[in-house]
């Protein structure tokens, strides 16, 4: 059948030809800003200690290479309060290019900072300025990521599914970003340092050529044409969700301690850790990552579909029970020092972590009304950049420090769990019902829709 849609008068194959290019578009996007994000975090646990800081201790070094990746962090809130603002004013589309720009630029420009035996400290202020930038590119890219793609599935059913394939990006941009630095870590060898580095950093620009190609494609998402038809475009975005939806923010951010602290220890901090502790090669660390990221393929949109299934908020708090006992299992395994168990102790660090990360895109959208939801999901996502995700790395480090075993960190990971389970069960569950029409925190989405099914 081939009627028209209730917004934007398109056709039903037309309506499912652009939802498939917003989906491309999002992933797409998404997966280059993480492929731009993770070459950094690798880079920090592998070169930067050395390169940046070769006069102080390995542990010190390690914590002020860390430091400089904690900075990208802190720019995500500001890229979310910035890019929410004109993704609520202008649009999803126009926001989403400028974001892939300035975080692909910022990146390109890593690959040409000298290090401390060229500028001395001035190389370690270029590279945090770089680092901000990258920040606020990406603070401002996931809502409008997840937003292109979920605004345009019209159906209840789906969307859960539909809105973890944006997170797909994170596995896509991992797996790209260690199979390049296994690649030139193989091909320049003992010049990885000198050179070998900067060549994934270089290669970005091509990926963010490709980016804008395919989102400049796109058409404006319904929800957002419908607001600017109906004017309903909110003035001041940002001060409005604060105002109106404080507590949807606060959850969002919470929620997500269980996820993004222990993703950046398995992701970033596991690269110090095994190779400077463990003493493990770098190649095999960045292979394990490598097929960890792999795995995540299946495990990110599966978590998505069965949230569908199930509901957002229960499958969410099966992934953070499970992450929270799976965190002493993993320094277990870390700590025999075989190869062979770090190996498949890293390949399955990312399920339980997937497990929050399929539904949680949908979980925070859903949860913010329309004409509010870039700046709000993108407020209350990026808020945990600095409380979990930045800090990670650090803490993990410290603690280890402090206590000389992996469960320090295990018992930190169990922390941010609880966390997230009581957050999580506060948060409210939208799964199947209609948001295109406006609500407000008290009131769920209309179900005067309903009936507009897939």
């Amino acid at each position: 059948m081939s009627g028209a849609t209730a917004v934007g008068g398109i056709s039903d194959s037309e309506h499912s030809a652009q939802l498939r290019k917003a989906v491309i578009a999002a992933t797409v996007g998404t997966t280059i800003e993480w492929y731009d994000f993770f070459i950094y975090g690798t880079a920090a646990g592998l070169v930067f200690p050395k390169l940046f800081f070769p006069h102080e201790s390995l542990l010190a070094g390690t914590l002020a290479a860390f430091s400089t990746y904690f900075i990208g962090f802190i720019g995500r809130p500001i890229g979310a309060a910035i890019f929410g603002h004109y993704g609520d004013r202008i649009g999803r589309k126009a926001t989403l290019i400028a974001t892939l720009l300035l975080m692909g630029i910022a990146t390109f420009l890593v690959a040409f900072v000298p290090g401390y035996n060229r500028i001395g400290i001035w190389g370690a202020v270029l590279l945090t300025v770089l680092r901000t930038l990258q920040g606020i590119g990406v603070g401002g890219e996931w809502g409008g990521s997840v937003l292109i793609a979920m605004e345009w599935s019209r159906g209840h059913k789906r969307r859960g599914l539909v809105a973890s394939w944006p997170q797909f990006g994170v596995p896509s941009g991992l797996f790209l970003a260690n199979l390049a630095i296994l690649a030139f870590s193989s091909w320049s060898g003992a010049d990885f340092i000198n050179w070998g580095w900067r060549a994934p950093f270089i290669l970005s620009i091509v990926l963010v050529g490709i980016g804008l190609w395919i989102r400049l494609g796109i058409l404006e998402t319904p929800v957002f044409r419908q607001l600017l038809e109906s004017n309903k475009i909110e003035k001041a975005p940002i001060a409005e969700v604060i105002r109106k939806q404080p507590r949807e923010i606060i959850l969002s951010a919470l929620l997500r301690m269980a996820e993004q602290a222990p993703f950046y220890i398995f992701t970033a901090f596991i690269y110090a850790y095994a190779t400077g502790t463990l003493k493990l090669s770098r190649d095999l660390v960045l292979a394990a990552v490598l097929v960890a990221s792999c795995v995540s393929f299946i495990t990110i949109p599966l978590s998505g579909h069965i949230s569908d299934l199930i509901g957002r908020r229960k499958m969410y708090l099966i992934g953070a029970a499970a992450t929270g006992i799976f965190g002493f299992l993993y320094f277990a395994m870390l700590g025999s020092g075989a190869p062979a168990l770090v190996f498949i102790a890293i390949v399955l660090s990312l399920i339980p972590h997937d497990m929050m990360y399929g539904p949680q895109a949908a979980l925070i959208a859903e949860a913010f009304t329309p004409r509010l939801r870039y700046s709000g999901a993108s407020l209350g996502y990026q808020l945990a950049s600095v409380i979990a995700g930045g800090p990670a790395p650090l803490i993990a480090t410290a603690l280890f420090a402090a206590y000389h075993t992996g469960y320090a960190v295990a018992i930190y990971i169990a922390a941010c769990a609880v966390i997230s389970l009581v957050s999580t069960a506060l948060m409210p569950d939208y799964t199947g019902k209609d948001i295109s029409a406006e609500y407000d925190a008290t009131r769920s989405p209309g179900i005067a829709a309903a009936g507009s099914g897939e």
